[in-house]
Protein backbone atom coordinates (compact mmCIF):
# COMPACT_ATOMS: atom_id res chain seq x y z
CA UNK A 1 0.00 0.00 0.00
CA UNK A 2 1.41 3.44 -1.33
CA UNK A 3 2.41 5.46 1.93
CA UNK A 4 0.32 8.69 2.84
CA UNK A 5 2.59 11.66 3.28
CA UNK A 6 1.46 15.21 3.86
CA UNK A 7 3.12 18.40 3.11
CA UNK A 8 2.72 21.88 4.73
CA UNK A 9 4.09 24.39 2.50
CA UNK A 10 3.60 25.01 -0.94
CA UNK A 11 6.78 27.50 -2.38
CA UNK A 12 9.63 25.66 -4.29
CA UNK A 13 10.34 23.11 -1.62
CA UNK A 14 6.87 21.87 -0.89
CA UNK A 15 6.00 21.86 -4.80
CA UNK A 16 9.44 19.58 -5.31
CA UNK A 17 8.63 17.58 -2.60
CA UNK A 18 5.08 16.82 -3.66
CA UNK A 19 6.48 16.32 -7.11
CA UNK A 20 8.86 13.64 -6.07
CA UNK A 21 6.68 12.02 -3.91
CA UNK A 22 3.82 11.54 -6.20
CA UNK A 23 6.41 10.21 -8.80
CA UNK A 24 7.50 7.65 -6.17
CA UNK A 25 3.95 6.01 -5.76
CA UNK A 26 2.91 7.70 -2.49
CA UNK A 27 -0.71 9.57 -1.42
CA UNK A 28 -0.10 12.93 -0.69
CA UNK A 29 -1.92 15.99 1.16
CA UNK A 30 -0.73 19.47 0.29
CA UNK A 31 -1.33 22.42 3.48
CA UNK A 32 -0.85 26.29 2.83
CA UNK A 33 -2.13 28.60 4.32
CA UNK A 34 -2.79 30.48 1.60
CA UNK A 35 -5.86 30.29 -0.80
CA UNK A 36 -3.34 30.21 -4.11
CA UNK A 37 -0.10 27.97 -4.19
CA UNK A 38 3.64 29.04 -4.53
CA UNK A 39 4.70 30.73 -1.83
CA UNK A 40 6.40 34.11 -2.01
CA UNK A 41 8.62 33.04 -4.74
CA UNK A 42 6.12 31.82 -7.48
CA UNK A 43 3.52 34.37 -5.80
CA UNK A 44 0.33 34.84 -7.78
CA UNK A 45 -2.12 37.18 -8.83
CA UNK A 46 -5.54 35.93 -7.05
CA UNK A 47 -8.39 34.50 -9.51
CA UNK A 48 -10.63 37.44 -9.32
CA UNK A 49 -8.04 39.28 -11.26
CA UNK A 50 -8.97 36.74 -13.98
CA UNK A 51 -5.29 36.98 -15.90
CA UNK A 52 -4.94 35.81 -19.47
CA UNK A 53 -0.78 34.69 -18.69
CA UNK A 54 -0.44 34.26 -14.69
CA UNK A 55 2.45 32.47 -15.84
CA UNK A 56 4.16 35.69 -16.98
CA UNK A 57 4.29 37.19 -13.42
CA UNK A 58 6.31 34.80 -12.01
CA UNK A 59 9.97 33.00 -12.60
CA UNK A 60 9.08 30.77 -15.56
CA UNK A 61 6.34 28.74 -17.17
CA UNK A 62 8.23 25.50 -16.07
CA UNK A 63 7.41 25.89 -12.09
CA UNK A 64 4.05 27.54 -13.05
CA UNK A 65 3.13 23.78 -15.09
CA UNK A 66 4.66 22.44 -12.05
CA UNK A 67 2.18 23.66 -9.89
CA UNK A 68 -0.45 22.93 -12.06
CA UNK A 69 0.72 18.97 -12.86
CA UNK A 70 1.33 18.30 -9.14
CA UNK A 71 -1.67 19.94 -7.44
CA UNK A 72 -4.14 18.46 -10.18
CA UNK A 73 -2.48 14.42 -9.60
CA UNK A 74 -5.15 11.74 -9.18
CA UNK A 75 -3.12 11.24 -5.36
CA UNK A 76 -2.45 14.44 -4.47
CA UNK A 77 -4.94 16.29 -2.20
CA UNK A 78 -4.71 20.46 -2.00
CA UNK A 79 -5.84 21.83 0.90
CA UNK A 80 -5.80 26.23 0.43
CA UNK A 81 -6.32 27.83 3.66
CA UNK A 82 -5.16 24.84 5.85
CA UNK A 83 -3.05 26.20 9.10
CA UNK A 84 -1.96 23.35 11.28
CA UNK A 85 -1.95 24.88 15.00
CA UNK A 86 -0.71 22.23 16.91
CA UNK A 87 1.58 18.90 16.55
CA UNK A 88 0.83 16.04 19.00
CA UNK A 89 4.32 14.43 19.39
CA UNK A 90 3.37 10.72 20.45
CA UNK A 91 0.48 9.92 17.81
CA UNK A 92 2.21 12.22 14.92
CA UNK A 93 -0.97 13.77 15.16
CA UNK A 94 -0.94 16.78 12.68
CA UNK A 95 -4.01 19.35 13.91
CA UNK A 96 -5.18 21.20 10.82
CA UNK A 97 -7.99 24.63 10.57
CA UNK A 98 -9.26 24.59 7.23
CA UNK A 99 -10.93 28.12 6.15
CA UNK A 100 -9.95 31.51 5.62
CA UNK A 101 -8.46 32.26 9.08
CA UNK A 102 -10.46 36.10 9.06
CA UNK A 103 -13.77 34.07 9.59
CA UNK A 104 -15.52 31.91 12.51
CA UNK A 105 -16.58 29.04 9.94
CA UNK A 106 -13.20 26.95 9.74
CA UNK A 107 -12.94 23.11 10.15
CA UNK A 108 -10.85 21.12 12.64
CA UNK A 109 -9.74 18.30 11.12
CA UNK A 110 -6.81 16.18 12.57
CA UNK A 111 -4.12 13.92 10.32
CA UNK A 112 -2.15 11.03 10.98
CA UNK A 113 0.39 10.76 8.06
CA UNK A 114 3.08 8.39 7.58
CA UNK A 115 5.64 10.78 6.62
CA UNK A 116 5.44 14.46 6.82
CA UNK A 117 7.30 17.20 5.01
CA UNK A 118 7.60 20.44 6.75
CA UNK A 119 8.18 23.25 4.17
CA UNK A 120 7.23 26.05 6.47
CA UNK A 121 9.57 28.80 4.78
CA UNK A 122 11.12 32.14 6.13
CA UNK A 123 10.28 35.66 6.72
CA UNK A 124 12.30 38.66 5.70
CA UNK A 125 14.46 39.55 8.55
CA UNK A 126 13.75 42.62 10.29
CA UNK A 127 17.10 44.99 11.57
CA UNK A 128 15.22 47.99 13.64
CA UNK A 129 16.31 51.69 13.21
CA UNK A 130 15.07 54.97 14.35
CA UNK A 131 11.91 55.55 12.95
CA UNK A 132 11.12 51.48 11.45
CA UNK A 133 7.93 51.66 13.27
CA UNK A 134 6.65 54.48 11.04
CA UNK A 135 3.44 54.05 8.13
CA UNK A 136 5.06 53.21 4.54
CA UNK A 137 8.12 51.43 6.44
CA UNK A 138 7.94 47.89 4.46
CA UNK A 139 9.84 44.44 4.40
CA UNK A 140 11.36 43.91 0.85
CA UNK A 141 9.33 40.57 1.33
CA UNK A 142 5.48 42.34 1.83
CA UNK A 143 6.64 45.16 -0.56
CA UNK A 144 6.96 42.58 -3.26
CA UNK A 145 4.20 40.72 -2.18
CA UNK A 146 1.51 43.44 -2.75
CA UNK A 147 3.07 44.15 -6.12
CA UNK A 148 3.39 40.61 -7.48
CA UNK A 149 0.27 39.49 -5.47
CA UNK A 150 -2.00 42.42 -5.72
CA UNK A 151 -0.69 44.50 -7.98
CA UNK A 152 -0.21 47.29 -5.57
CA UNK A 153 2.94 49.87 -5.23
CA UNK A 154 3.71 50.39 -2.11
CA UNK A 155 4.62 54.31 -3.08
CA UNK A 156 5.00 56.65 -5.64
CA UNK A 157 8.57 57.18 -5.06
CA UNK A 158 10.26 54.29 -3.02
CA UNK A 159 13.64 53.72 -1.40
CA UNK A 160 14.82 49.72 -2.04
CA UNK A 161 17.70 49.15 1.11
CA UNK A 162 19.37 46.28 2.65
CA UNK A 163 21.40 43.25 1.72
CA UNK A 164 21.22 40.14 -0.61
CA UNK A 165 20.55 40.06 -4.33
CA UNK A 166 16.54 39.72 -3.44
CA UNK A 167 16.89 43.39 -2.93
CA UNK A 168 17.04 43.23 -7.43
CA UNK A 169 13.67 41.07 -7.68
CA UNK A 170 11.55 43.58 -5.19
CA UNK A 171 12.87 46.70 -7.53
CA UNK A 172 11.76 45.08 -10.46
CA UNK A 173 8.28 44.02 -9.14
CA UNK A 174 8.06 48.00 -7.97
CA UNK A 175 9.24 49.17 -10.86
CA UNK A 176 6.52 46.99 -12.86
CA UNK A 177 3.58 48.35 -10.92
CA UNK A 178 4.43 51.75 -11.96
CA UNK A 179 6.69 53.23 -8.73
CA UNK A 180 9.61 55.30 -8.97
CA UNK A 181 12.46 53.74 -7.42
CA UNK A 182 14.95 55.89 -6.17
CA UNK A 183 17.89 53.83 -5.52
CA UNK A 184 18.95 50.34 -4.45
CA UNK A 185 21.42 49.89 -1.63
CA UNK A 186 23.43 47.17 -0.53
CA UNK A 187 24.91 47.87 2.48
CA UNK A 188 28.00 45.65 2.06
CA UNK A 189 30.94 47.15 0.59
CA UNK A 190 31.45 46.09 -3.30
CA UNK A 191 34.73 44.85 -1.88
CA UNK A 192 32.76 42.03 0.56
CA UNK A 193 30.25 41.00 -2.18
CA UNK A 194 32.60 40.84 -5.12
CA UNK A 195 35.63 38.56 -2.73
CA UNK A 196 31.97 36.38 -1.86
CA UNK A 197 30.84 35.70 -5.53
CA UNK A 198 34.00 35.41 -7.02
CA UNK A 199 35.62 33.17 -4.73
CA UNK A 200 36.42 29.57 -6.50
CA UNK A 201 35.23 30.63 -9.51
CA UNK A 202 35.47 27.13 -11.26
CA UNK A 203 32.50 26.41 -9.10
CA UNK A 204 30.22 29.31 -10.86
CA UNK A 205 29.19 27.58 -13.86
CA UNK A 206 27.06 25.30 -12.15
CA UNK A 207 25.05 28.44 -11.05
CA UNK A 208 24.76 29.65 -14.45
CA UNK A 209 20.95 30.09 -14.01
CA UNK A 210 20.98 32.07 -11.15
CA UNK A 211 24.29 34.63 -12.61
CA UNK A 212 21.82 35.21 -15.78
CA UNK A 213 18.76 36.36 -13.49
CA UNK A 214 20.97 38.71 -11.82
CA UNK A 215 22.40 40.04 -14.85
CA UNK A 216 18.77 40.55 -16.22
CA UNK A 217 17.92 42.06 -12.76
CA UNK A 218 20.64 44.37 -13.49
CA UNK A 219 19.93 45.17 -16.68
CA UNK A 220 16.62 46.16 -15.82
CA UNK A 221 17.94 49.07 -12.91
CA UNK A 222 20.12 50.11 -15.20
CA UNK A 223 17.65 50.62 -18.27
CA UNK A 224 15.06 52.26 -15.97
CA UNK A 225 18.49 54.51 -14.41
CA UNK A 226 17.53 53.34 -10.89
CA UNK A 227 20.94 53.67 -8.97
CA UNK A 228 22.61 50.72 -7.46
CA UNK A 229 24.63 51.84 -4.86
CA UNK A 230 27.02 49.32 -2.43
CA UNK A 231 28.29 50.24 1.55
CA UNK A 232 25.21 52.63 2.29
CA UNK A 233 22.43 51.61 4.72
CA UNK A 234 19.11 53.51 5.84
CA UNK A 235 20.01 54.30 9.32
CA UNK A 236 16.31 56.42 10.11
CA UNK A 237 13.37 57.07 8.85
CA UNK A 238 11.70 60.44 9.46
CA UNK A 239 8.04 62.01 9.49
CA UNK A 240 4.58 62.84 11.13
CA UNK A 241 2.40 60.16 10.84
CA UNK A 242 3.89 58.40 8.00
CA UNK A 243 7.68 58.63 6.33
CA UNK A 244 8.45 61.27 4.97
CA UNK A 245 12.13 61.06 4.23
CA UNK A 246 15.04 58.65 5.36
CA UNK A 247 18.43 59.61 6.29
CA UNK A 248 20.96 57.00 4.33
CA UNK A 249 24.73 56.74 5.80
CA UNK A 250 27.75 54.98 3.93
CA UNK A 251 28.90 52.21 6.11
CA UNK A 252 31.70 50.13 6.89
CA UNK A 253 32.45 46.54 6.14
CA UNK A 254 31.29 45.77 9.99
CA UNK A 255 28.31 48.12 9.52
CA UNK A 256 29.44 51.15 11.61
CA UNK A 257 28.65 53.91 9.72
CA UNK A 258 31.10 56.65 7.91
CA UNK A 259 30.64 59.90 9.95
CA UNK A 260 29.79 62.88 7.71
CA UNK A 261 28.66 60.62 5.03
CA UNK A 262 24.66 61.24 6.09
CA UNK A 263 22.61 61.71 3.30
CA UNK A 264 18.90 62.28 3.35
CA UNK A 265 15.98 61.30 0.86
CA UNK A 266 12.89 62.32 0.69
CA UNK A 267 10.34 59.37 0.31
CA UNK A 268 6.78 58.37 0.79
CA UNK A 269 8.02 54.93 1.09
CA UNK A 270 10.55 52.53 1.88
CA UNK A 271 11.39 48.85 1.78
CA UNK A 272 14.04 47.31 3.40
CA UNK A 273 15.39 43.20 3.73
CA UNK A 274 18.46 41.90 5.77
CA UNK A 275 17.63 38.60 4.22
CA UNK A 276 15.57 35.56 6.15
CA UNK A 277 14.66 33.87 9.12
CA UNK A 278 13.47 30.35 8.85
CA UNK A 279 10.12 29.60 10.54
CA UNK A 280 10.66 26.35 12.73
CA UNK A 281 7.60 26.47 14.96
CA UNK A 282 6.11 23.57 13.83
CA UNK A 283 9.30 21.39 13.79
CA UNK A 284 9.53 22.70 17.24
CA UNK A 285 6.46 21.24 18.34
CA UNK A 286 7.41 18.31 16.51
CA UNK A 287 10.38 18.30 18.48
CA UNK A 288 13.06 18.19 15.78
CA UNK A 289 16.34 19.72 17.07
CA UNK A 290 17.69 22.64 15.89
CA UNK A 291 21.40 24.10 14.79
CA UNK A 292 21.65 28.18 15.12
CA UNK A 293 18.09 28.20 14.68
CA UNK A 294 17.42 25.80 11.40
CA UNK A 295 16.63 22.07 11.42
CA UNK A 296 18.90 19.95 11.37
CA UNK A 297 18.88 17.51 8.73
CA UNK A 298 20.08 14.40 7.61
CA UNK A 299 21.34 13.13 3.74
CA UNK A 300 17.99 12.56 3.08
CA UNK A 301 16.46 15.50 4.99
CA UNK A 302 14.64 13.56 7.83
CA UNK A 303 14.70 15.50 10.80
CA UNK A 304 15.82 13.94 14.10
CA UNK A 305 12.07 12.87 14.34
CA UNK A 306 11.77 10.02 12.66
CA UNK A 307 9.13 10.30 9.52
CA UNK A 308 9.61 14.27 9.76
CA UNK A 309 11.43 15.89 7.51
CA UNK A 310 12.34 19.63 6.08
CA UNK A 311 13.34 21.12 3.09
CA UNK A 312 13.71 24.72 2.26
CA UNK A 313 14.71 27.63 4.20
CA UNK A 314 13.72 26.56 7.56
CA UNK A 315 17.10 23.84 6.98
CA UNK A 316 19.30 26.94 5.77
CA UNK A 317 18.55 29.79 3.66
CA UNK A 318 19.90 29.51 0.29
CA UNK A 319 17.01 30.61 -2.63
CA UNK A 320 14.61 29.35 -4.56
CA UNK A 321 16.46 26.54 -6.54
CA UNK A 322 18.29 25.09 -3.20
CA UNK A 323 14.70 24.81 -1.65
CA UNK A 324 13.23 23.10 -4.60
CA UNK A 325 16.29 20.57 -4.45
CA UNK A 326 15.65 19.58 -0.82
CA UNK A 327 12.54 19.43 -1.47
CA UNK A 328 12.99 16.65 -4.35
CA UNK A 329 15.24 14.74 -2.22
CA UNK A 330 12.63 15.09 0.93
CA UNK A 331 9.75 14.14 -1.17
CA UNK A 332 11.49 10.89 -2.59
CA UNK A 333 12.62 9.79 1.32
CA UNK A 334 9.17 10.89 2.56
CA UNK A 335 7.43 8.09 -0.01
CA UNK A 336 9.98 5.65 0.73
CA UNK A 337 11.86 5.34 -2.30
CA UNK A 338 15.59 4.50 -2.18
CA UNK A 339 17.57 7.62 -2.59
CA UNK A 340 18.65 9.34 -6.51
CA UNK A 341 22.13 9.90 -6.96
CA UNK A 342 21.00 12.68 -9.28
CA UNK A 343 18.91 14.44 -7.21
CA UNK A 344 21.03 14.24 -4.23
CA UNK A 345 24.32 15.71 -6.06
CA UNK A 346 21.79 18.73 -7.82
CA UNK A 347 20.81 19.55 -3.75
CA UNK A 348 24.61 19.49 -2.74
CA UNK A 349 25.37 21.77 -5.61
CA UNK A 350 22.30 24.11 -5.16
CA UNK A 351 23.37 24.41 -1.51
CA UNK A 352 27.22 25.69 -2.69
CA UNK A 353 24.76 28.98 -4.30
CA UNK A 354 23.35 29.16 -0.49
CA UNK A 355 27.00 29.50 1.43
CA UNK A 356 28.07 31.75 -1.80
CA UNK A 357 24.76 33.96 -0.84
CA UNK A 358 25.90 34.08 3.37
CA UNK A 359 29.43 35.06 2.48
CA UNK A 360 28.72 37.74 -0.43
CA UNK A 361 26.08 39.55 1.91
CA UNK A 362 26.61 38.97 5.43
CA UNK A 363 24.99 41.13 8.92
CA UNK A 364 27.41 43.28 9.78
CA UNK A 365 28.13 43.27 13.43
CA UNK A 366 27.75 47.17 14.01
CA UNK A 367 24.80 47.42 12.52
CA UNK A 368 22.83 47.93 16.45
CA UNK A 369 25.23 51.47 16.31
CA UNK A 370 22.48 52.69 13.95
CA UNK A 371 20.03 52.34 17.58
CA UNK A 372 19.17 55.03 20.03
CA UNK A 373 17.68 54.31 23.41
CA UNK A 374 14.12 55.45 22.56
CA UNK A 375 14.46 52.87 19.17
CA UNK A 376 11.06 50.43 19.58
CA UNK A 377 13.05 47.02 19.10
CA UNK A 378 9.19 44.95 19.26
CA UNK A 379 6.99 46.84 17.81
CA UNK A 380 3.87 44.76 19.36
CA UNK A 381 5.03 45.93 22.72
CA UNK A 382 6.34 49.01 21.77
CA UNK A 383 9.58 47.78 23.08
CA UNK A 384 12.59 50.23 23.58
CA UNK A 385 16.33 49.40 23.17
CA UNK A 386 16.78 51.27 26.13
CA UNK A 387 14.58 48.74 28.24
CA UNK A 388 15.64 46.13 26.74
CA UNK A 389 19.19 47.01 27.61
CA UNK A 390 18.58 48.08 31.23
CA UNK A 391 17.18 45.18 31.74
CA UNK A 392 19.71 42.62 30.76
CA UNK A 393 21.94 44.84 32.50
CA UNK A 394 19.50 43.54 35.69
CA UNK A 395 21.79 41.91 37.92
CA UNK A 396 18.75 40.49 40.16
CA UNK A 397 16.43 38.95 37.30
CA UNK A 398 19.17 37.46 34.38
CA UNK A 399 18.68 35.68 31.41
CA UNK A 400 16.86 35.64 28.09
CA UNK A 401 13.75 34.32 30.08
CA UNK A 402 13.64 37.57 32.35
CA UNK A 403 14.49 39.37 30.17
CA UNK A 404 11.05 38.45 28.11
CA UNK A 405 9.22 38.62 31.12
CA UNK A 406 10.41 42.07 32.36
CA UNK A 407 10.51 44.20 28.78
CA UNK A 408 7.38 41.41 27.19
CA UNK A 409 9.44 41.58 23.95
CA UNK A 410 8.24 39.20 21.78
CA UNK A 411 5.07 38.36 24.04
CA UNK A 412 2.91 40.08 21.88
CA UNK A 413 0.85 38.59 18.42
CA UNK A 414 3.65 38.09 16.37
CA UNK A 415 4.75 36.07 19.51
CA UNK A 416 8.10 36.62 18.65
CA UNK A 417 8.87 35.97 14.88
CA UNK A 418 9.58 39.58 14.31
CA UNK A 419 11.83 40.60 16.94
CA UNK A 420 12.91 37.67 18.21
CA UNK A 421 16.15 36.74 16.28
CA UNK A 422 17.31 40.54 17.13
CA UNK A 423 16.66 40.29 20.79
CA UNK A 424 18.61 37.40 21.03
CA UNK A 425 21.31 39.10 18.75
CA UNK A 426 21.59 42.06 20.79
CA UNK A 427 21.71 40.48 24.56
CA UNK A 428 22.20 36.60 23.40
CA UNK A 429 20.41 34.13 24.35
CA UNK A 430 16.97 34.02 23.29
CA UNK A 431 15.96 30.25 22.26
CA UNK A 432 12.88 28.58 20.54
CA UNK A 433 10.58 27.16 23.47
CA UNK A 434 7.83 24.37 22.54
CA UNK A 435 4.32 26.08 22.01
CA UNK A 436 1.59 23.61 22.76
CA UNK A 437 -0.17 26.23 20.20
CA UNK A 438 1.79 26.84 16.92
CA UNK A 439 -0.70 29.42 15.26
CA UNK A 440 -3.10 31.55 16.55
CA UNK A 441 -6.49 30.19 17.17
CA UNK A 442 -9.81 31.09 18.70
CA UNK A 443 -11.28 29.81 22.03
CA UNK A 444 -14.00 28.76 20.13
CA UNK A 445 -12.38 27.18 17.45
CA UNK A 446 -10.03 25.45 20.44
CA UNK A 447 -13.59 24.27 22.41
CA UNK A 448 -15.17 22.42 19.22
CA UNK A 449 -15.27 19.38 18.63
CA UNK A 450 -12.64 18.08 16.08
CA UNK A 451 -13.40 16.27 13.36
CA UNK A 452 -12.40 12.03 12.59
CA UNK A 453 -8.82 12.05 12.26
CA UNK A 454 -7.99 11.30 8.16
Amino acid sequence: MSRQVVIVGTGPAGLAAAEHALRAGARVTVLDQAETPGGQYHRMLPEAYAAKRPDRIRHGRAEFDRRRRVLTHPRCRWWPGATVWAFSRAEKRLHVLRGQSDCSGRRRVTLVPDALILATGAHDRTLPFPGWELPGVYTAGAAQALAKGERVAIGERVLVAGTGPFLLPVAESLLDVGAEVVAVLEANPFATVRKGWTASPWRLAVHAGKAGELVRYAATLARRRVPYRTGRAVIEARGAGRVREVVTAKVRADWSVVPGTERTCEVDAVCVGHGFVPQPELAVAAGCALDEGFVRVDATQETTVDGVFAAGEITGIGGAVTAAAEGAVAGRAAAGARPDPALLRARDRARGFAERLGTAHPIGAAWRSWLREDTIVCRCEETTYGELTRAAEDEVCPGPHALKLGTRAGLGPCQGRICGPVVAELHGGAERHHRPIVQPIRLGELARTEGEPE
